[in-house]
């Protein structure tokens, strides 16, 4: 029988949105670890054999700090998979890898270049149209 395109998400996509929301709210309600406080779950990308996800994370702290959360996320890892898999209706509950996320302060950073070239060019226009009396 042949199959036509396939439609809508990848099961790999729909598990990774799972374990996503799931995440967050393992975080959000079980985890006591203070150095885990105010973490948002961006993404997650999931191995089409399920053995391992990246787990995508920000969190509006100093860069100082953000040593000391990757080292709490990363010791909670093996509760969070625990508990994942008391959840999940998978075979395999995928090992986490936690990775910040600089996309969000990337687009802080490109929307201020933007924000500043935009002013400068109507500063720029503002001075060469002449006066009209």
């Amino acid at each position: 029988m042949k199959r036509g395109p396939q439609r809508g998400f990848a099961r790999t996509d729909r598990v990774a949105e799972q374990i996503r929301r799931d995440l967050s709210e393992l975080i959000r309600t079980e985890l006591r670890d203070p150095r885990v406080q105010q973490v948002s779950i961006t993404a997650v990308e999931v191995t089409p054999d399920y053995a391992h996800a990246k787990i995508f994370y920000t969190a509006l702290m100093a860069e100082s700090e953000r040593e000391a959360l990757a080292k709490g996320l990363q010791r909670a890892a093996g509760f969070l998979r625990h508990e994942l898999s008391r959840q999940l209706l998978l075979r395999t509950v995928p090992e986490l890898h936690f990775e910040y996320d600089t996309s969000v302060e990337r687009g802080i950073s490109l929307s201020s270049l933007i924000d500043t070239a935009v002013s400068r060019t109507a500063d720029d226009a503002d001075e060469e149209t002449p006066a009209k009396d």
